[in-house]
């Protein structure tokens, strides 16, 4: 008999002493309730208040050893586990007999007294057993786990029940994002909502989820970013807004990609960069500090130090050193492309010129070098279009990415607020498209009328919430921190 014959063989028994159950008027799923006193790690933080008194828990039941007219159960509730000690003689004889049919994974109830076991082992003496859910697909086996990694992201449910250390990086990421809304709030941060679907994809360079409002008629776009709308309420006056969510980008998948993940902007009236870079460091060191207890972490292997301040680097600077390149001394197009080519850069229609060329040399040579937190400052206007241009050279703008560990983890810039420029930016982003680069920007009028109406001198900031909880929760891949990550859905044989 193969593996599956006997899984569905087992999944039969428990569907049959769920119908016994139900035959005798014990359907264990009309419970809606049931009061519990105390979750499994009270009893041992107060045994000595506890013991000898009454208490009422719940939970799922992992392990089941019988003895006789006695069962040893450990269940599993929020916050960890407890034994359970169950007679026939103090639950009734016909309670027992139920409960020795019950499985590991049902949820069940339990009433009784605190007490020591002869073993010292802290416990629960039941005086009353209630079946609350009965469990239709077993666990996995108890000693091999839920060690598919593809599968625990499947089933997360599972994973959070056989491998509960899995729930620490979930409650550091809610850690930390609280300490963020609360750093932010604390300074005077209005948080808002902006629209997840759009009529033009804009805000970022990135591929957008495309569908379709029927009543209208129109295509739409789920947002890859939410910057736009967020400058539109600092026109309106609101002077520090930001938001938290989510973010959609059709794009590919890695350890530090998701199609859905988490972002935080924010936009600050009458600030530049330069406030916001401090804002940046000072932000991340709170999330660390507030979530692990230090700036220090740990990760796979490396310690990081967020405690500000954090180094600043330009781009160019960035790419003399690692690159070997120093565009100080190149300040064409041709003379830029000859050094791509002698770097063995390999250049589309849309990048020839000197400023995507240096972005290029910094993301093949630079990034891998930037293991403590670093500022890369100053990016060449090209692959900026809605950052204010440095006035000491007008083909760089007054732009910082966050970087640590090689990955990026934040951007922001002086937000560009004149709008013949702008403007003037998103022509040259129509004709990137045209080139073939199909994350280029669409041309958002409205925005443009937002512009001209007047944007205050203006500092903006995105944070990537998931890569900085990898960070602190020392998690190899961003599916880690993600409940519920996107996965290819598996293939229907017998669809087929």
């Amino acid at each position: 008999m193969g593996i599956e014959a006997n899984y569905n063989e087992l999944v039969q028994v428990r569907i049959d002493k769920l119908k016994k159950l139900q035959e005798q008027g014990k359907n264990p799923y009309v419970h809606e309730k049931f009061d519990f006193t105390n979750h499994s790690i009270d009893i041992f933080d107060k045994f000595d208040e506890l013991e000898g008194t009454d208490v009422a828990v719940a939970g799922r039941i992992m392990l089941m050893r019988e003895h006789g007219k006695a069962t040893f159960v450990t269940i599993q509730d929020y916050e960890g586990r407890v034994q359970i000690y169950v007679r026939s003689d103090k639950i009734g004889e016909d309670s027992y007999n139920d409960f020795i049919t019950y499985d590991i994974g049902d949820i069940i109830g339990i009433k009784g007294t605190v007490f020591k076991t002869q073993k010292g082992e802290i416990s629960i003496r039941a005086t009353e057993a209630v079946l609350l859910t009965k469990s239709l697909q077993p666990l996995p086996d108890k000693h091999s786990g839920l060690k598919d990694q593809d599968m625990r992201y499947r089933q997360r449910y599972v994973d959070l029940i056989v491998n509960p250390e899995v729930k620490k990086a979930f409650l550091l990421r809610n850690k930390a994002t609280k300490a963020l809304r609360d750093y932010l709030d604390q300074r005077g941060f209005i948080e808002v909502d902006t629209p997840i679907l759009n009529t033009i994809a804009g805000g970022a360079n990135a591929k957008p989820f495309v569908t379709h409002h029927n009543t209208l008629d129109i295509d739409m776009y789920l947002r890859i970013a939410n910057e736009l709308y967020l400058k539109r309420l600092v026109v309106g006056g609101f002077e520090k807004v930001y938001e938290m969510g989510r973010m959609f980008r059709n794009e590919g998948m890695s350890i530090k990609h998701n199609p859905e993940y988490t972002a935080m902007e924010l936009y600050w009236a009458y600030v530049g960069y330069e406030e916001i870079m401090v804002l940046t460091e000072n932000l991340v060191a709170h999330m660390a500090e507030a979530a692990t207890g230090s700036t220090l972490v740990n990760y796979q292997g490396k310690e990081i130090d967020f405690k500000p301040p954090w180094k600043r680097m330009t781009m160019i600077d960035a790419v003399k050193e690692y690159a070997g390149v120093d565009f100080y001394k190149i300040q064409t197009d041709e003379d830029a492309i000859a050094a791509a080519k002698e770097k063995g850069l390999e250049l589309t229609a849309s990048q020839m010129t000197r400023g995507h060329i240096i972005s290029l040399l910094f993301e093949e040579y630079g990034e891998q070098h930037l293991i403590e937190p670093t500022f890369i400052t100053h990016h060449p206007v090209e692959i900026s279009p809605l950052s204010k241009r440095n006035p000491d050279d007008p083909r760089l703008t007054n732009r910082f990415e966050a970087f640590v560990n090689t990955w990026e983890i934040a951007n922001a810039f002086s937000e560009l607020n004149d709008p013949i420029d702008q403007r003037g930016r998103f022509e040259d982003q129509m004709k990137q498209r045209e080139l073939g680069d199909d994350e280029a920007h669409d041309m958002d009028e409205d925005f443009l009328n937002a512009i001209e109406v007047g944007l205050p001198p203006t500092g903006g900031l995105g944070i990537g919430i998931d890569r900085v909880i990898m960070l602190l929760t020392n998690s190899a891949s961003i599916r880690d921190v993600i409940p519920f990550p996107t996965m290819k859905p598996i293939k229907d044989e017998s669809a087929e």
